[in-house]
């Protein structure tokens, strides 16, 4: 690390530490992944000071975590995108029943995407398979799955996208 960088990010960090966590929490973000971006952010700032490309280390921190920040969303959207998709079958089986619906070849299709979905589950491992039925059948949060398994945040979010990356290949093969 350069001789100057470090002082700068020790300054960096005790001035704009909490007050960037504050800032993430403002746009909606959890304490939690305020504080993994921020992690994340000065992270990549270090490497800036380290290479005195910094001329302005405190907004360069701010513009990196607001697009960490937006990365996460991002993310999440993905991960919403492919739980619609890996789980419109179910949905739409639950759906045609109760309006009565249902036809011997629309039950033969759902019934095989759901045995599709079984066998992707079922291919999991322990730990994804468990974050990932805890939110999708239980609507658990992160937080509140994080908790439960003693793991962080950060590492729900990778079980669970995981799961996600692994029913997509099940699906698409």
């Amino acid at each position: 690390m350069a001789r100057t960088s470090q002082p700068i990010l020790e300054e960096l960090f005790a001035e704009h530490g909490q007050r960037l966590i504050s800032f993430l929490r403002k746009k909606f973000c959890s304490k939690e992944d305020a504080e993994d971006i921020a992690q994340n952010a000065f992270i990549r700032i270090r490497k800036i000071c380290e290479s005195d490309e910094a001329v302005n280390p405190k907004a360069y921190l701010y513009q990196t975590a607001s697009n960490l920040l937006i990365d996460m969303r991002r993310r999440e959207k993905v991960h919403e995108n492919y739980v619609h998709q890996f789980y419109g079958a179910a949905n739409e089986l639950s759906h045609a029943r109760k309006d009565n619906q249902l036809c011997p070849s629309r039950i033969h299709e759902a019934t095989e995407e759901l045995k599709r979905v079984e066998k992707a589950i079922a291919g999991l491992k322990a730990p994804c398979r468990q974050a990932f039925l805890m939110h999708r059948f239980k609507g658990m949060s992160y937080n509140d799955i994080a908790e439960v398994m003693g793991v962080s945040v950060s590492s729900v979010e990778k079980y669970i996208l995981e799961a996600l990356k692994h029913a997509r290949a099940e699906f698409y093969k």
